[in-house]
C-alpha cells in the first residue's frame, strides 16, 4: 500500500468515527481484562500500597447501625494501635475534650508555626460515616498538626447507631460555631478526607445556609461528594482502587445506613449538587486509581465554574486516601506540604 492509499484509508476511518451517532455508544465501552503494573515512578512506600491486595471485607455490607458497630470497633482497634507511634513521630500532643457537648481531640504541635499562632483547623475524619470512632479518628489530624504546624481540633462526631444524618454535620457545625466565638472566620480552616472530605464541603454549604461567616479555607481529600454513585471513575477504577474497591461496596452500604432514608442527592449528603458561589478557597486531593477521582474532579470543576479559587492535586497510582497510610512516604509529605501551603496562603493571621 503506497503512502497516498494509507492517507486515504486513515481519513476514511477518522470520518467514520466523526459520523457515528452518539447513541451508538450509549451502551458503554467494553474494556478487556488486563493487568495493571505498579508505577515505577513513585516511592517504594507508595509502590507497596499500590501492590497491596483488595481491602478485606470490602463486600461486607451491614444494613443497620447496630450491625455496623462491631465492624467499626474492630477496625478502630487496629488503627488505634498505631496512633501512639504516629503522635511521637509527628511530635504533637493530643488531649481529649468536649466542645458544647461534642467529643473532640485537641492536637497541638510541639512548635506552632509563627504564622499559625492565631489560626486553627477543624478536622472531620473519614470512614463512610460509620467507621473510625474514638482515637481512630486521629491520624489525618495528627499529620496535619505535625507536618503543618497548626493547632487542630479533631471532631469525634456521632455515628450510627448512636445517631444518623445529619448528626456528623451538626457536630462539625457546633464546633465551628464555638470556635467562631474566639477566632475570626478567616483564621479558621477545615480539613477532612473521604466522608470527612464531604463533610467539610457540607460545612461550607451549611454555613451559607445559616448565614454564618465563610471559613478561610477548606481542604477536602477525595471527598464522597456524590453518594448517588454518579461519576466516571466509579466504573473505570472499580476493582482497581484497592481501598474502596467498588461503588457497591462497604462505603456505599455505610452511607445508606447513615442517611437513614434521606434523599442521597441532598447537597448536605452529596455536596457536588450544592451552590458554591461565595465558597471558601478549596484544595482537593486524589489519585489516579481512586474510585472517587471523578467525585473530586467534579467538585473542582464546580468550584472553578463558581469563580472560587480551587487547587487539585492528583497523585500517580494512588487509590483512595493512600496519602494517609504511611507518614514516611514522600507522597504523603508532598500532599501535606501542598495543603499546609494552601492554608498558609488563604487563612488570615
Amino acid at each position: 500500500m503506497n503512502t497516498q492509499s494509507r492517507i486515504l484509508r486513515l481519513a476514511s476511518a477518522v470520518a467514520a468515527c466523526v459520523l457515528v451517532s452518539p447513541s451508538a455508544f450509549a451502551q458503554g465501552l467494553d474494556v478487556p481484562a488486563r493487568t495493571l503494573p505498579v508505577p515505577q515512578s513513585v516511592s517504594p512506600q507508595e509502590q507497596k500500597l499500590i501492590a497491596a491486595p483488595l481491602r478485606p471485607g470490602w463486600n461486607v455490607l451491614p444494613k443497620t447501625g447496630e450491625e455496623w458497630k462491631p465492624v467499626a470497633d474492630a477496625g478502630a482497634e487496629a488503627i488505634i494501635k498505631g496512633v501512639p507511634g504516629l503522635i511521637e513521630r509527628m511530635n504533637v500532643k493530643v488531649e481529649k475534650s468536649t466542645i458544647d457537648g461534642v467529643r473532640v481531640f485537641i492536637v497541638t504541635p510541639a512548635t506552632i508555626a509563627p504564622a499559625n499562632q492565631n489560626r486553627v483547623l477543624i478536622h472531620m475524619h473519614g470512614g463512610c460515616y460509620v467507621l473510625n470512632p474514638r482515637e481512630a479518628a486521629l491520624p489525618e489530624a495528627v499529620m496535619m498538626a505535625g507536618f503543618g504546624g497548626f493547632k487542630v481540633i479533631a471532631v469525634d462526631y456521632r455515628m450510627p447507631p448512636e445517631a444518623y444524618f445529619p448528626a456528623a454535620l451538626d457536630d462539625g457545625m457546633t464546633v465551628y460555631k464555638s470556635v467562631l466565638k474566639t477566632t475570626n472566620a478567616k483564621n479558621i480552616g477545615i480539613i477532612g478526607t473521604s466522608a470527612g472530605g464531604a463533610l467539610v464541603l457540607e460545612m461550607g454549604l451549611r454555613a451559607k445556609q445559616l448565614g454564618l461567616p465563610m471559613l478561610g479555607a477548606i481542604a477536602a481529600g477525595t471527598p464522597m461528594s456524590d453518594v448517588t454513585k454518579v461519576g466516571d471513575t466509579f466504573y473505570t477504577n472499580e476493582l482497581v482502587d484497592n481501598v474502596l474497591v467498588s461503588r457497591d461496596g462497604f462505603c456505599d452500604a455505610g452511607t445508606v445506613v447513615y442517611a437513614a432514608g434521606h434523599d442521597l442527592k441532598d447537597p448536605l449528603l452529596s455536596p457536588v449538587y450544592g451552590d458554591f458561589t461565595g465558597f471558601a478557597p478549596t484544595i482537593l486531593t486524589s489519585g489516579t486509581r481512586d474510585l472517587l477521582l471523578s467525585n473530586t474532579v467534579r467538585v473542582h470543576r464546580k468550584l472553578r465554574d463558581a469563580g472560587i479559587e480551587a487547587f487539585l492535586q492528583v497523585f500517580e497510582g494512588m487509590s483512595h486516601a493512600h496519602y494517609l497510610r504511611d507518614d514516611t512516604s514522600p507522597e504523603t509529605k508532598a500532599a501535606f506540604a501542598e495543603i499546609s501551603g494552601f492554608f498558609g496562603k488563604h487563612l488570615g493571621q
